[in-house]
């Protein structure tokens, strides 16, 4: 006995999205609820946010946490990214005033549960994002970044940063943090 999958437009995603208790994804007429972060997810996402947002003060940008929503109408997804950076003015969704279509720097906090899809899926669709830039994952097991930055040829190099002495320098805008400073106070099991 199969499952039927129910479909929505992103029209009635976004009506249900105004008014739901819990956020969620929308994926080509599905709609996939988001899974609870962990506190040590919420405090790497939380350093790494303040830090940015602190750094690029004076700067033509903005720094969004998890509560904005990223369109990608090329492969019709709305997505929550756990942070990103905006050139300023942000572009956002006809009629919309929480979904934006100009994200330049994504952030990612890996856990167990999501690894695989911000690696592959995830990226893959944020690559045709035409303002995307730079995309950073943040492993938060252990002192360990990846930094994709895309070349003037298209091409995404891969950047590592291991141990809490790696200092992270983004490409895209005048900022640097140290790995400790993004796990300031994290508890690693």
């Amino acid at each position: 006995m199969q499952a039927t999958i129910t479909r929505y437009s992103a029209a009635e995603y976004l009506e249900r999205e105004t008014t739901a208790e819990f956020r969620s994804e929308y994926h080509d007429g599905e709609i996939i609820p988001m899974t609870g972060g962990t506190v040590n997810h919420n405090r790497i996402a939380g350093n790494f946010y303040a830090a940015l947002k602190y750094g690029l003060k004076g700067q033509p940008y903005e720094t969004f946490m998890s509560d904005l929503r990223l369109s990608i109408p090329t492969k019709n997804i709305y997505t929550y990214p756990d942070v990103m950076v905006v050139p300023t003015p942000p572009i956002y969704v006809e009629g919309r005033r929480d979904t934006i279509t100009n994200a330049q720097i994504i952030v990612e906090v890996l856990s167990s549960s999501t690894e695989k899809y911000d690696r592959s899926e995830k990226f893959d669709s944020y690559r045709t994002v035409n303002s995307f830039r730079e995309y950073i994952l943040i492993d938060q097991y252990k002192h360990y970044v990846e930094q994709f930055t895309k070349t003037e040829d298209d091409k995404w190099l891969l950047s590592v940063y291991k141990g809490e002495e790696a200092v992270l320098a983004l490409s895209c805008v005048e900022f640097q943090i140290s790995l400790a400073d993004i796990y300031e106070n994290v508890e690693f099991e």
